[in-house]
């Protein structure tokens, strides 16, 4: 079992950057791959972006294609969100979630359980 701690969330102001991080417990985690998800206000949660175990493979929402990158540190267990050019309309609740394998299509509606997210603002 994979147990996940998002952090690094804030106020920022539009064109501002914020990097996110999970934190993951447990010895699978390496074999892991991850994604990050959104939920706006009202909203229904939204794939952001994902990594295959390695970092080898990446994929992004269109939304966010060219603004975000992620990556993974396996010594520290831990994933990372780097959100860069931020926009008004990436204010949400960010969560991230460990999936068997990589896949092309990542969906929520795959997870039964999610962390307690961390919250970010962007201000215009």
């Amino acid at each position: 079992q994979v147990l996940l701690v998002e952090s690094g969330g804030g106020l920022v102001q539009a064109g501002g950057s914020l990097r996110l991080s999970c934190a993951a417990s447990g010895r699978a985690y390496n074999t892991y791959a991850m994604g990050w998800f959104r939920q706006a206000p009202g909203k229904e949660r939204e794939f952001v972006a994902a990594i295959n175990w390695n970092g080898g493979s990446t994929s992004y929402a269109d939304s966010v294609k060219g603004r975000f990158t992620i990556s993974r540190d396996n010594a520290k267990n831990t994933v990372y969100l780097q959100m860069n050019s931020l926009k008004p309309e990436d204010t949400a609740v960010y969560y991230c979630a460990p999936r068997s394998y990589y896949g092309s299509r990542w969906s929520p509606a795959e997870f039964g359980s999610w962390g307690q997210g961390t919250q970010v603002t962007v201000s215009s």
